[in-house]
């Protein structure tokens, strides 16, 4: 086992209490950590990334820009590069690596770009390359087999395969050792039509796995009125994707009735400020979501929008602004969305606590530095205090995968000089 002892505060454990002292954590070593002057807390969970952007970063023509720019500027990026194993592989180790660095223990990768008419075989080949970095460098992935104009058939079959290679049998699509877990969900309705959700749909219903999609971001809701006459969620309940075991990015643009129909549907939404705040495209009206019993998590989205996969940094923000758009979000509530709150979105009750039957990821952060002298509330102040703020510690399953603010798994300056060289052959813009 892993004790971590002496701790200021212990946040987030299983019967929502707070406490100091000792946590003992499940590990296959005996290992004890001095955690003095540290607040310890569930590991994060970023409920919303697309890892793939980690390479494709403040590309020209990306920066404050609509979304009907945006996308074809990022989409023409990665046809340069290439969809290959390399490019997918090292763009996620580096996406990993970035996020167990800043205390994220697992993230929902929402895959949406493959190569035009890949077999199969093909996406599975890319799949693995995404899911084979992410447990090399140690974080726990959710691979989301999206989709942004694909046909719906080959979608769907592409669905089927990569479940059937990476986890066979696995009930719910989650990996015995819960290290991997598999979703499926289109872009939204500006990009898919009723086919590909419909399709994806019935993937996800016959093998028992979650749902994601995104909605109601400006370009989304320009598009569906443009092409349907219709509001995005509108369409969503009419082809079956309102309904418990999905879950919704964004929601920058909903109206009260709208926020009522999602309660009632029993989804669940993911926020994602660091993209939706600096790209212009909306702020998501949290308070209202959370009172109206919506479970909702917090995620960074993906690096041609949100060029940090720093969620702490995003939950700062999300405190931030939500002022803006109703009563201010407090700290803890911010908190739990970045850790219970995703792991609901995924259906994963072993994540986001601390505590007997819990996963055993926790980040342990330092609280005793001049950024935090004065701060009478230790918990709050992970958010309030020292911005850009990262954990002494981070601990997946009982491992311990960042030890003094650096990685164990793998050496992070190999890592970066592998991705440049990747991208100086095939140079992105």
């Amino acid at each position: 086992m892993l004790t971590l002892t002496n701790a200021v505060a212990i946040v987030g454990e299983v019967d929502g209490a707070e406490r100091q002292g000792d946590l003992v954590l499940p590990s296959t070593a005996e290992e004890t950590i001095d955690v003095g002057d540290c607040v310890v807390t569930p590991g994060l969970v970023n409920a919303h990334h697309h890892l793939l952007q980690s390479a494709f970063r403040t590309l020209p023509g990306t920066r404050g820009v609509a979304m009907s720019a945006w996308l074809p500027t990022m989409a023409a990026a990665y046809g340069r590069a290439g969809h290959d194993p390399e490019m997918y592989g090292l763009a996620a180790s580096v996406g990993v690596a970035e996020g167990l660095l800043c205390g994220v223990t697992t993230v929902a990768d929402h895959h949406l770009n493959w190569p035009h008419d890949a077999s199969a075989d093909a996406t599975v080949e890319l799949a693995a390359a995404t899911t084979s970095a992410a447990r090399e460098v140690g974080q726990r992935l959710v691979f989301v087999r999206g989709s942004a104009r694909d046909d719906a058939a080959r979608a769907a079959a592409s669905a089927e395969a990569i479940l059937a290679a990476l986890l066979p049998g696995a009930p719910g699509g989650v990996s015995a050792d819960g290290m991997l877990q598999l979703a499926v969900g289109p872009a939204g309705v500006h990009s898919d039509g009723r086919e590909t959700f419909a399709a994806l749909r019935e993937v996800a219903l016959r093998h028992g796995l979650r749902r994601r999609t995104q909605a109601n971001e400006q370009v989304d809701t320009a598009i569906a009125l443009e092409h349907y006459g219709r509001r995005p969620l509108d369409l969503l309940e009419e082809w079956g994707w309102l309904e418990p075991g999905v879950t919704i990015a964004h929601l920058c643009d909903v109206t009260e009735a709208e926020i009522a129909r999602l309660a009632a549907a029993g989804v669940s939404a993911t926020h994602a400020p660091g993209c939706d705040v600096p790209m212009g495209w909306g702020v998501a009206p949290v308070a209202a979501l959370l009172a109206a019993g919506i479970a909702t998590g917090l995620g960074t989205s993906g690096g041609g929008s949100n060029d940090a996969g720093h969620l702490l940094a995003d939950a700062r923000l999300a405190m931030q602004v939500s002022g803006l758009v109703g009563p201010q979000l407090p700290a803890r509530t911010v908190l739990g969305m970045a850790t219970a709150g995703s792991a609901a979105g995924l259906g994963r009750s072993d994540l986001g606590h601390l505590g007997p039957g819990t996963a055993g990821d926790a980040c342990v952060w330092d609280v005793g530095g001049v950024a935090d002298a004065g701060i009478a509330d230790p918990v709050a102040g992970l958010l309030w205090g020292s911005p850009g703020r990262r954990p002494r510690h981070v601990i997946v399953g009982g491992r311990v995968v960042v030890h003094d603010y650096r990685l164990t798994t793998i050496d992070e300056q190999e890592l970066v000089a592998r991705l440049r060289e990747r991208l100086r052959r095939t140079p992105v813009a």
